[in-house]
């Protein structure tokens, strides 16, 4: 396994993150609990899950994904292990979940309260913003486009005030965002550092050979001020596997189970991913494994969230971390990109 530390901490991940989204829908406990002692033994020593899982998000199996990993984690050396979980942002969907889903101090330890129980935990390592409480362009969305009747006042140093008091009182470590901005991103630090905060540390947004959207601004801010990316959808929902190729459409898979989930199948995304696969071929390693190497080799990245539902694409994924890409190959991947930038916002 190879490691990287949190940005501005000493607090070492492995490179290979453990995304736990399917615990609790797609995989049993029992099967959670085997995921997770593999990854543990072949070194993985970051999980990542959130309040709103198992995906995708229900009334019934809001929090099981955490209740797996909390049934297994009272049993294991807590200090050993790296645990990130994620505040729901507002959405109508999720109002079976609280009646204000906006980050108001109430909200927020109500959330970190009940993740920390259902985890049987009395920290978390990293607590994040599952999406900013206003209008950004994420999951799928590829442009901003501003609301000039947004109703959304800027609460961005109340929100980093709260968590600096979580800090100070240790129930998390750390904090970051997810599915943010440049802009977000500046204005936690901004107010971090004005106002001598906590800082903010980690960036969870889609990153994969087919949404590079990152490397537009986001990789710059990231390099410039050490806020480590938190890759997710490195194989963007299975698509770069190449199982999904040649119309092909595999009993339970995510597509197959989840037909809603549309964004990384776009006849654009089939194209990018048969090049990916004839340079795979040409290399002799799997798509997978050229799609999650592609991620682990990145400068910005700190943990590469992998996510699986059998234990044989879990000894894959974990696998790519033995993958070296050369300069030759990584090249030849821009070329490819160049044919059809970022289909899957």
């Amino acid at each position: 396994m190879k490691y990287s530390n949190i940005p501005n901490t000493n607090i070492r991940v492995s490179k290979i993150c453990l995304g736990t989204m399917t615990f609790g829908q797609q995989n049993t406990e029992q099967e959670a609990h085997e995921q997770l002692s593999y990854a543990v033994d072949q070194g993985v020593n970051f999980i990542d899950t959130a309040e709103m899982y198992s995906i995708p998000g229900s009334k019934e199996t809001q929090g099981n994904s955490e209740k797996y990993i909390g049934s297994w984690l009272k049993d294991q050396k807590r200090e050993d292990l790296v645990v990130a979980t994620k505040v729901t942002g507002p959405n109508d969907y999720f109002n079976y979940l609280r009646e204000n889903l906006g980050f108001s101090k109430p909200v927020i330890l109500d959330a970190l309260d009940k993740s920390l129980k259902r985890l049987q935990t009395d920290y978390v390592d990293v607590y994040q913003l599952h999406w900013p409480d206003r209008n950004v362009p994420f999951f799928g969305q590829r442009n901003y486009k501003h609301n000039s009747n947004e109703q959304w006042e800027d609460n961005i140093k109340e929100v980093v005030e709260i968590l600096d008091g979580l800090v100070k009182e240790g129930k998390i470590r750390n904090y970051g965002v997810s599915n943010e901005s440049s802009w977000g991103v500046m204005r936690h630090l901004n107010e971090s550092t004005q106002n001598n905060l906590t800082r903010c540390k980690t960036i969870q947004n889609p990153y994969s050979l087919l949404n590079r959207l990152f490397e537009i601004n986001l990789a710059e801010v990231s390099m410039r001020e050490n806020v480590g990316l938190l890759a997710y959808s490195p194989l963007a929902f299975g698509v770069l596997s190449g199982k999904y190729l040649n119309g092909q459409l595999p009993e339970n898979s995510r597509i197959k189970l989840f037909p809603n989930y549309k964004r990384y199948n776009s006849d654009q995304s089939t194209f990018l991913t048969e090049k990916y696969l004839e340079l795979a071929t040409e290399l002799n390693i799997s798509l997978a494994q050229l799609s999650l190497a592609f991620v682990n080799q990145q400068p910005f990245l700190t943990g590469n969230i992998i996510g699986a539902t059998t234990m044989k694409q879990l000894k894959e994924n974990i696998g790519s971390i033995h993958v070296e890409l050369s300069i030759e190959t990584l090249l030849k991947i821009d070329e490819i990109q160049e044919l059809q930038p970022n289909p899957a916002p």
